[in-house]
């Protein structure tokens, strides 16, 4: 089986200190996508900038927790807090998406604005995925599946990150990325019911801020066969100057591995093809 390497920039539109370093890192780096958060401060620029890099393929980041949402309050009262944003519960907030009906129809409605949003920016939609992983939620999956098929059904990131990067970094963040394994398979299982393309292994979760040179240079040692996408968070400047909740994030780290020529040696070396979702996604 064919190697096929997809290196993904996260959160593109949250700030211009990360647009900067996208647009970089596409021009003279190995990133090869990266995935846009409509709502955000940025995401003008973003898009803007994402027009002039044809090599770059831009997916929809949905943001449906710790972010700003795309439609007013007002018409999202259960999704929202008394601030305008979308909070941080996860746990509570999915199962109140489980059980009550008036914030599902918020939720899709919601996310419908933000399909539509990244369609208003003319970009070629190259995939779908959520802040914080939350399409894992089988609520919030099945309801962005079914609304992507009306933005040509893009491909998805599955998060079934190996579990030897997972304990090798042995930190919460590594016991997390184990404990979404059971998720992330039954995402899988849905993604192929219903026809939609995705990767076969994720790198990013267990060392979520981190990915620096050292980190890169471990996985491409280790890169398995099939689809893999490698996601990271590079900005210009580093941790809270980006957003407060990133304190202990190393954004230039991240941002300096994907300039790395040790980095591009390694892709090099390991065989892989590289592009964007659309290139390498399989279902």
């Amino acid at each position: 089986m064919q190697k096929r390497l997809i290196i993904t920039a996260d959160d593109f539109g949250l700030h211009e200190a990360v647009n900067e370093a996208v647009e970089s890192a596409a021009r003279s780096g190995v990133l090869t996508a990266a995935s846009l958060m409509v709502a955000a401060p940025a995401a003008a620029d973003a898009a803007r900038r994402a027009a002039q890099l044809p090599q770059l393929h831009v997916g929809l980041h949905l943001v449906l927790a710790d972010g700003k949402p795309m439609l007013d309050a007002a018409e999202i009262p259960s999704l929202v807090g008394s601030d305008g944003s979308m909070g941080s519960r996860m746990g509570y907030d999915g199962l109140r998406y489980f059980f009550l009906r008036s914030a599902r129809r918020q939720l899709e409605a919601e996310i419908r604005a933000q399909f539509a949003a990244f369609a208003r920016t003319g970009l070629r939609l190259d995939h779908v995925n959520a802040h914080k992983h939350f399409h894992l939620h089988p609520t919030i999956l099945a309801i962005m599946l079914r609304v992507a098929r009306d933005y040509g059904s893009p491909p998805v990131r599955t998060t079934l990150e190996p579990l030897w990067f997972a304990f090798h970094k042995g930190k919460a963040l590594g016991l997390a990325a184990a404990m979404l394994w059971p998720w992330a398979a039954l995402m899988r299982r849905k993604l192929r019911r219903a026809g939609v393309a995705h990767n076969d292994a994720v790198f990013g979760i267990a060392a979520s801020g981190a990915m620096d040179e050292r980190t890169m240079l471990e996985i491409l040692a280790k890169l398995p066969q099939g689809v893999t996408e490698i996601y990271l968070h590079p900005a210009t400047v580093s941790g809270s100057a980006v957003a407060s909740s990133m304190q202990s994030y190393r954004h230039r780290d991240e941002w300096s591995a994907l300039l790395s020529p040790k980095v591009r040696d390694a892709i090099v070396a390991s065989g892989a093809l590289q592009g964007g979702f659309r290139d390498c996604a399989r279902v």
